[in-house]
């Protein structure tokens, strides 16, 4: 737990970090009702959503690192107060055309989180440190689900503005607290930012994620589908290849190769596959009319009730985690997590026609988010050297929303596939999408079971110097994670 002495530099982590997360679910129940008052297609107005989730991809990692060279706290008031300028223009919007900008300009908070966790690892003393990591991926996986509950309140009362007007005012005390609280952590990498490394990332992630995102509306044997999919293929290789050769990488290769990361990697892109598609998915099923032969034709604010176990699981199951960590060690957590999700997403295929088999499947899965997202941050920091927190921990979240983006893509496939007459999904479609996911997540938990243990707190791996040097044996300290 925080001490007295940095519990104000947690607030402000945990404000700007949630508020973001909050941002990737909030908007989402809202959609149709910003289609109708900007007048706009179905079609346009998904890209309030592709835009943030393609701009929060590209900068997550690439200003992570940009941290982790310049600064963390000088990065963190520069991308607290886009993220305002951000919430600001949506808010005043007055054109889908803007309202996509001004989605583009907010997902550059992606980079708070890797910046708050190596923030939390250099200023935090580490006995701090695990537990801190664990509250506020408590506070980051409880932001998503806060979004879900929360939309159809403020719409009803209010209007979708002030789904970035309240933000706006989160985000301008936390840039206020942050500028005059929060010390620059004093550890830093050593070169410059691989530009070129910056451009191929972009472009391969983009080139991946855009196919995955409007493949529903675009078709999946589109050429533009196939042809970006074959592009991102060529760039990642070229990304790979640039990267290597690189004295001063963007991400380092070497380091996404030790044992803990690579497995950490893994699971994370499995259990992401199938907590996005949860999120997308479980709502949506709850409001289908009663009269399609399944769903209680809920209203918004109704489905965000039901998501309202989750909501609470996620964040006691965080917090709890930062407790059972020293004991049970963060790779018995993570599996447990996984497995949690498989189980829910198993009984939601097999029994889902009362609200209150809902409500359970819910918070079952909310507490498995909680130990994931906890128990995956807390390997990620405590496998890399400290100068390389940002751009690892921001890989990590990067990951996990290709595999939400993929989780996603392949859960509507089954679920849209064949339709009623009436243009509603069948029961059956649901049925092989929630089997799907439950499948994704059992592969996350046994990806979790390779996770190396790490017995004396220390984690070895094998890094070669740049250039094709010998390779030498570097030991790093892990702060407070242990698997």
């Amino acid at each position: 737990m925080p001490t007295k002495s940095t519990r104000l530099t947690f607030a402000v982590l945990a404000a700007g970090a949630g508020v973001f997360s909050m941002l990737q679910s909030l908007i989402a129940p809202a959609l149709p009702t910003v289609q109708h008052a900007l007048h706009t297609s179905q079609s346009t107005a998904t890209w309030v959503m592709t835009a943030y989730l393609l701009s929060a991809s590209i900068f997550t990692p690439i200003l992570g690192r940009v941290g982790d060279l310049i600064g963390k706290k000088r990065t963190l008031v520069a991308v607290l107060v886009t993220v305002a300028v951000g919430c600001l223009l949506a808010a005043l919007a007055p054109s889908i055309g803007l309202l996509i900008v001004a989605r583009v300009v907010q997902g550059v908070g992606g980079a708070l989180f890797p910046l708050s966790f190596g923030i939390i690892r250099d200023e935090f003393a580490p006995s701090e440190v695990s537990g801190s990591i664990s509250n506020l991926s408590a506070v980051i996986a409880a932001g998503g689900g806060v979004g879900m509950v929360a939309a159809g309140p403020i719409v009803s009362a209010l209007d979708y503005r002030w789904l970035f007007w309240i933000p706006v005012a989160i985000v301008a005390a936390a840039t206020l607290i942050a500028v005059r609280y929060v010390p620059e952590s004093p550890t830093r990498a050593r070169g410059q930012v691989n530009w070129l490394g910056a451009a191929l990332l972009s472009a391969w992630l983009v080139a991946l994620l855009l196919p995955l995102s409007q493949a529903a509306v675009w078709g999946w044997g589109s050429a533009r589908v196939l042809g970006l999919f074959a592009a991102a293929l060529v760039l990642f290789a070229l990304w790979l290849a640039v990267e290597a050769r690189s004295s001063t990488p963007l991400i380092d290769l070497r380091v996404m190769r030790l044992p803990t990361v690579w497995t950490t990697n893994t699971a994370a892109l499995l259990f992401g596959a199938g907590m996005y598609a949860i999120w997308s998915f479980l709502p949506g099923f709850v409001q289908t009319p009663s009269s399609a032969g399944y769903g209680f034709g809920a209203s918004v604010t109704a489905a965000g009730l039901l998501m309202l176990p989750m909501l609470l699981a996620m964040f006691l199951s965080g917090v709890l985690s930062g407790r059972l960590e020293p004991a049970l060690g963060a790779k018995a957590l993570l599996t447990t997590g996984a497995a949690l999700g498989a189980l829910a997403c198993g009984i939601l295929a097999l029994w889902h026609d009362e609200q209150w088999q809902i409500a359970l499947v819910a918070g079952l899965f909310g507490l498995g988010i909680g130990l994931a997202f906890a128990s995956m941050a807390n390997l990620i920091v405590g496998s890399v050297p400290a100068d390389q927190t940002g751009a690892a921990t921001g890989m990590n979240a990067n990951i996990r929303t290709i595999g939400g983006s993929i989780g996603a893509a392949v859960t509507s496939v089954l679920v849209t596939g064949r339709l009623q007459p009436s243009g509603l999904p069948y029961a059956s479609g649901y049925t092989h999408g929630f089997t799907l996911l439950a499948v994704l997540c059992l592969a996350a938990a046994l990806a979790a079971l390779l996770v190396p243990v790490r017995r004396d707190g220390r984690t070895t791996g094998r890094l070669r110097a740049a250039g094709g040097a010998a390779a030498e044996e570097q030991v790093v300290a892990a702060p407070g994670a242990r698997g």
